[in-house]
């Protein structure tokens, strides 16, 4: 089923209401994912349990989080961009009640499981949605709008997490999202718009989904198991071989599509046949491919290098968490700042062209943080996360904005379920790259953590920046033909 948005809104004050509800539900999601990491060890004692029991906390919620995603291109098909919004979001805030209730480690982890289903289709349908909405000429800004949440609340929540955490109780940290997500569900109701089918159902591939989602859950889960500890372990090998042969599994069973199914740039199937559950035929569309690929690399840069920054300034520095979560602050402001430009310039310039300005400041910022040391001066290591906040405002979302140019309107969904699949696995690889040559520089054996090691390791997020210059470049050319 296709369905068929609402007209283009009247005035960019209709979009900007658009928007908005799906910053806020976006931001509800990321910044819960945070703030929780910082309460783990509040959590085990007041739910007198192990840690190693209540990092499952995290990781369920990681895990059903990805393992939604795939689903989420068909269900914006089947019931609508909106529909799918506001469900995910009201799952997402009753999951939140239910971890607020928990009475014990197991509950609270069930709890993020519900959280988690709820939470991974929230910003893939309202990316969606404000793709289908806006139309080309004004996707720039509409997809800075969205990207905010990204960027910020990876940056306010270890602050916000702490702040409540020393003023209240953990439950606090999930009974703030019950208003926040009943506000956007109202708001929601009275500012989204009306979609009706057009089209006949397509059918869910089943198939594709028992292999794409554990898939992608497997994988995840190993990589993280990776970061956190040895390579070579059974317990990190076993799900991340796993996963990936049933990633390839599903690319094969994606691949072998009917003759007359939906091409990269049609309309879509009118046939109830089931269609793959993710179109990797959208990869011959040269945007959209040159946007994977830069999506990749820049995902894994982005959390490689989040991943290192706070274990830098608490293990060299001696920061605690709520010190660390200030001095992180600042980039994720002025990601918010300059991703607000860069989808103004990008209507203005073309997205291309925006992402490769934006991966001078990105790689200027990683290559003086290749300098760090124990006493290199705060001003000089946060000018150099100004600078980093600037390259990923700059090059993100934009790097997404590009390829939808290029898409049809029914097309948008499993665009953006595509690519929040490859961003989603560019993170995952990321973190686990930096974490084996954070391992290898001896950090976090005993004693003081080798500063070095830090400064080496920060150089594998430089490189995958750099890596990315061939695809933004291709961005270009494709935003000059179009």
């Amino acid at each position: 089923m296709t369905i068929e948005t609402a007209p283009r809104p009247a005035s960019d004050r209709a979009l900007r209401a658009v928007a908005g509800v799906v910053v806020l539900g976006g931001f509800l999601t990321i910044l819960d994912t945070t703030v929780v990491t910082v309460a783990v060890d509040t959590l085990a004692r007041g739910l007198d349990a192990p840690l190693a029991t209540i990092q499952w906390v995290t990781t369920a919620y990681l895990l059903a989080l990805t393992a939604t995603i795939p689903l989420t291109g068909w269900a914006a098909d089947r019931f609508g961009a909106a529909r799918l919004f506001a469900a995910a979001v009201a799952l997402f805030t009753a999951g939140s009640a239910l971890a607020a209730a928990a009475w014990s480690a197991e509950s609270l982890i069930a709890a993020r499981v519900v959280q988690g289903l709820g939470g991974g289709a929230v910003l893939p349908a309202g990316i969606t949605l404000i793709g289908q909405v806006a139309g080309p000429e004004r996707m720039g800004r509409a997809m800075s709008a969205v990207g905010v949440p990204m960027l910020l609340g990876p940056a306010l929540g270890p602050v916000f997490g702490g702040w409540l955490l020393d003023v209240a109780s953990w439950r606090w940290i999930f009974l703030v999202n019950l208003p926040v997500g009943l506000l956007t569900l109202a708001l929601g109701a009275q500012l989204l718009p009306a979609e009706r089918p057009t089209r006949p159902a397509q059918q869910l591939d089943v198939r594709g989904l028992a292999l794409l989602s554990p898939g992608m859950a497997l994988l995840v889960y190993g990589l993280s198991k990776t970061a956190a500890s040895d390579p070579g372990a059974a317990h990190a090998v076993v799900p991340t071989v796993t996963g990936l042969a049933l990633v390839a599994l599903f690319t094969a069973h994606a691949l072998r599509r009917r003759p007359g199914s939906a091409t990269a740039v049609g309309d879509g199937p009118t046939s109830g046949r089931p269609e793959p559950l993710l179109d990797l035929r959208l990869l011959r569309v040269p945007s959209v491919a040159a946007s994977a690929v830069a999506l990749l690399l820049l995902g894994g840069a982005f959390l490689g290098t989040l991943f290192l920054l706070p274990l830098y300034f608490q293990q060299v520095r001696g920061e605690s968490p709520l010190d660390t979560g200030l001095l992180l602050l600042g980039q994720g402001l002025a990601a918010a700042l300059a991703m607000h430009l860069a989808g103004r310039a990008a209507e203005r310039f073309g997205a291309g062209r925006v992402v490769v300005a934006g991966l001078v400041p990105f790689a200027l910022a990683l290559a003086a943080l290749t300098q760090v040391g124990e006493t290199t001066s705060y001003l000089a290591v946060e000018g150099a996360l100004l600078l980093f906040g600037v390259g990923m405002g700059t090059t993100m979302m934009t790097a997404m904005t590009a390829a939808y140019r290029t898409l049809a309107r029914p097309q948008v969904a499993r665009a953006t379920a595509l690519l929040t699949i490859v961003q989603r696995l560019g993170s995952s690889l990321g973190v686990a790259l930096v974490a084996v040559s954070l391992q290898r520089g001896g950090a976090g054996a005993a004693g003081a953590a080798p500063a070095g090691a830090f400064a080496d390791t920060f150089r594998w997020p430089l490189l995958l920046v750099l890596l990315a210059l061939p695809a933004a470049a291709l961005l270009t050319r494709e935003a000059r033909r179009t």
